[in-house]
């Protein structure tokens, strides 16, 4: 039985030609058997349905959706079990003399039953989608053979529950078929093909992307950043990152960046737009690893990048960094600030002489070839170059083995770095702040000993410099530089290094076990040597 039309019961079909109503024949008509017809809505084992398997997933294809991301075999979702081996997707095919797959017996039709003998053959079975009429089972203008089935007299009207059931369904079909109307206008306005997809109100390259989104960030500085490319006379070279520093045409980067190009070697920028420009070393500084190189026949629209106050910074802020890693140009990851004056030495890369800093730390991806690339803050100044990074495989950016991020990135913080830089456009050569001691580089956690004698042979402390004028003596174990601790060489040449030569500092140091603090005036160094 259809339950098509709630409450009224289709009548059954003729097996005979049809006479009129009022005939005894006709009354006496006894209803077709229901014989083996599937119910309406009944459908045959179907295959799983959906997108294809993606990403590699074993087993079937869950029905309705794909698996993912890898996800095991099994019985498809919602409950089907999964295709076996040697068994195919398709549907299996409708045994034959049953109804059509998936549908209801048709109203007016009898199905398992033969024609009288004589009777010419039945018109074919008309899909209730070509007759042009409405789309209930039965229905439409196409007749077939014969003389037509003689019109039914209406169903007496139903009173009470009945007829307010009927009432409903005419609101719905009416309601129904005006939602269809109106939606079947809508999608033929849009789309002439007659597609029901849905399209976006913009497309990627409309899209307003707020100032602070990492987006907005990359594309407002990634036009002031360069990929470097430095060849040494014999040949050797390789590429690191840099950033334009003023309209002049001079670009901030790294020392180990740029040291095979500066005794005769040959050195390049690449600007994201393809653009190359050849270029010269201005002044590079090894112990600060900071070096400036400037563009020949430098372009009259380049745009600075802003630099930020990297004494502002806070752990937790967001950070972006641009580089080239392993040559990969333009390449833009993000992270936080992780700590602060964290004591890095690292290598130049030709192992002539270390570098030291009191860095900025990150977790942004920073690889070889990200060296010299500004890092970022979430409003795009810069707030550091990226320098160095702690891998498991051969430590800094400078070394010729191919290691890689593991979350540990350091910067120099910008505000040191344009100090450097200023120095080296002015003068070609860098300016070092110094105590005029020197301290013992092994490895401590105690503090930063002063040496029993200098190198070469020399004093270990200064005669005059400010160590010596503060009553500093060799042996005294240098524990804090204002408020940071010191626990080796290293970590106190990094923060000298933070100050400007004139500035006043607060050393703390113990002798013969008794703790004394004392006021200095720093000096200066020119040069590396």
């Amino acid at each position: 039985m259809s339950t098509e039309n709630e409450g009224t019961e289709v009548p059954p079909a003729p097996s005979a030609p049809p006479v009129p109503v009022d005939s005894p024949a006709a009354s006496a008509q006894p209803p077709a058997p229901a014989g083996d017809a599937p119910q309406a809505g009944g459908q045959t084992p179907a295959g799983p349905t959906g997108a294809a398997q993606q990403y590699g997933e074993a087993g079937a294809a869950a029905q309705g959706g794909a698996q993912q991301y890898g996800e095991p075999g099994g019985a498809p979702q919602g409950g089907a079990p999964a295709p076996q081996p040697g068994v195919p997707a398709s549907q299996p095919a409708a045994p034959m003399g049953a109804a059509p797959q998936g549908g209801a017996v048709p109203q007016g039709g009898m199905t398992g039953s033969a024609p009288e003998a004589g009777w010419p053959p039945p018109p074919p079975v008309t899909p209730a989608y070509a007759g042009g009429g409405d789309s209930g089972a039965g229905a439409g203008a196409g007749h077939g053979w014969g003389t037509p089935y003689p019109a039914q007299p209406a169903p007496k009207q139903k009173s009470g529950r009945g007829g307010l059931l009927a009432a409903i369904l005419v609101a719905a079909l009416v309601a129904g078929g005006l939602g269809g109307g109106i939606g079947y206008t809508l999608a033929k306005d849009n789309d002439s093909s007659g597609s029901t997809t849905v399209s976006a109100a913009t497309s990627g390259g409309a899209v307003k992307r707020d100032p602070g989104t990492v987006a907005a960030v990359a594309a407002r500085a990634l036009p002031s950043t360069v990929t470097i490319e430095a060849e040494s006379t014999n040949g050797e070279g390789g590429t690191g990152t840099g950033f334009v520093f003023d309209t002049q045409g001079h670009i901030v980067t790294n020392n180990h960046v740029v040291a095979d190009a500066v005794n005769g070697g040959k050195l390049t920028a690449t600007f994201p737009d393809g653009k190359k420009y050849d270029a010269e070393v201005v002044g590079h500084a090894q112990g600060y690893d900071v070096a400036v190189i400037k563009l020949k026949n430098a372009p009259s629209d380049l745009k600075p990048l802003p630099l930020g106050d990297s004494d502002q910074v806070a752990v937790g802020d967001s950070t972006i960094a641009i580089g080239a890693p392993f040559g990969l140009s333009n390449t833009v990851t993000t992270g936080i600030i992780s700590a602060k004056n964290r004591p890095v030495a690292s290598s130049d890369g030709s192992g002539s002489q270390a570098s030291y800093m009191s860095a900025l730390q990150t977790d942004a991806s920073i690889n070889p070839g990200n060296s010299g690339g500004p890092l970022l803050d979430a409003h795009g100044n810069v707030i550091g170059i990226n320098s160095a990074i702690q891998s498991t495989g051969s430590g800094g950016l400078g070394g010729s083995g191919q290691s890689g991020s593991i979350g540990l990135g350091f910067a120099i913080p910008v505000n040191q770095a344009k100090y450097v830089a200023q120095q080296l456009i002015k003068t070609g050569k860098p300016v070092y702040a110094k105590i005029g001691a020197s301290v013992s580089l092994e490895d401590s956690s105690n503090g930063a000993t002063i040496t029993p004698q200098g190198s070469g042979g020399s004093a270990s402390v200064e005669p005059g410099g400010p160590a010596a004028k503060a009553g500093l003596k060799p042996g005294d174990v240098i524990t804090k530089l204002d408020d940071r601790v010191i626990d080796s060489g290293p970590t106190l040449i990094g923060e000298i290094w933070t100050h400007k030569p004139g500035d006043k500092v607060t050393i703390t140091y113990e002798r013969d076990g008794k703790s004394h603090t004392v006021e200095l005036t720093l000096g200066s160094r020119v040069g590396d040597s």
